[in-house]
């Protein structure tokens, strides 16, 4: 017997396969993978090798992209669309079943410990979202107060052996956790950046540009560096604060049309997307002069696609007011 776990590597996802793996059953860990959550992570990889189980990501962006322009059941505060979101999973899951001689699907969810899309309701409409899998789809930490699942009638898993947890406390599950001797987990918090309030302000900007589409996959991964600016439809700027953020603008560094960084002088690194006019780019250009390293220079000297631009001293005054203008703030 075999089943397939929907596994972001956090506390319960984790907590739910070492109960139905307890069972004797062979679980394999789906970590999936979108534009927003997931991917090859080492929180995962060490999660799935104290479970002792086959850990498998599945990368569904361009699908995910896809409901989140217009989730049937709406967002949630911000951007997320978890309701639809956790349906495509399961469906995802569900095409995946032969491919692995799966019987059926578990996943962490637990009644009441989100408002929006695990409450008796929400987890309903998932099942019924997934057709030919509502049945076969067992949440081993609140399944006994909710209805009995195939697996369970049918006797593939025990009934009595599984949970009944409810509510936002996470109590419970760290207790058990520890009780099993898996004590190396992340603390429990969303790992969506479509939950992030600051993240979904750019996105929205997005949105309403109408470049919430896969194929502008690169500027929803460049809105989660540094500071962004958006000068009118279609046209951002974004600035790095520190190195890091410099070292992952170097990534897009021919994506947009525009790239700067320093040469003789540290500052940001800087891409622009769109058709930027003159004033847009001495814009960015006085920007790198009031967030460079070295301040008081009559004049500074750095990269702007490839070539030496100088620029003199800015009025940071001004620059502040434009800085204003155009910052998208997190």
């Amino acid at each position: 017997m075999k089943a397939l776990a929907l596994f972001s590597g956090g506390l319960d996802s984790a907590l739910a396969i070492k109960i139905i793996k307890d069972q004797g059953i062979e679980v394999i860990a789906l970590n999936f993978v979108s534009h927003f959550f997931g991917g090859k992570n080492e929180k995962a990889e060490n999660m799935a090798k104290q479970l002792g189980v086959q850990l498998e990501y599945v990368n569904f962006t361009s699908s995910h992209t896809e409901i989140l322009k217009n989730p049937v059941h709406g967002r949630g505060k911000n951007m997320n669309p978890c309701i639809d979101c956790h349906a495509l999973m399961f469906k995802t899951a569900g095409d995946l079943m032969e491919k692995f001689g799966a019987s059926f699907i578990i996943s962490g969810e637990v009644l009441g410990q989100r408002p929006m899309s695990q409450n008796y309701q929400a987890l309903e409409k998932v099942k019924a979202m997934s057709p030919g899998l509502e049945n076969l789809i067992v949440r081993p930490l609140s399944a006994k107060l909710l209805p009995e699942s195939e697996p369970e009638r049918l006797g593939w898993v025990d009934r009595e052996k599984l949970l009944d947890i409810q509510g936002r406390s996470r109590k419970t599950q760290m207790e058990l956790m520890d009780k099993f001797g898996i004590v190396d987990y992340p603390t429990p918090g969303g790992g969506c950046l479509l939950t992030d309030p600051g993240y979904s302000k750019r996105l929205r900007i997005l949105e309403e540009d109408g470049f919430l589409e896969d194929e502008h996959s690169n500027l929803f991964h460049l809105l989660k560096i540094g500071r962004f600016f958006r000068f009118e439809k279609g046209k951002y700027l974004i600035v790095g604060r520190e190195q890091e953020d410099n070292l992952k603008i170097d990534e897009f560094k021919t994506y947009g049309s525009l790239f700067i960084r320093g040469k003789e002088v540290p500052g940001p690194h800087m891409v622009g997307f769109g058709e930027l006019s003159e004033e847009e780019i001495n814009f960015a250009l006085n920007l790198f002069s009031r967030y460079s390293k070295v301040k008081g220079n009559s004049e500074l000297t750095f990269l702007m696609n490839g070539e030496d631009v100088t620029i003199p001293a800015v009025n940071f005054e001004a620059l502040n007011e434009e800085i204003a203008k155009y910052q998208i703030t997190m």
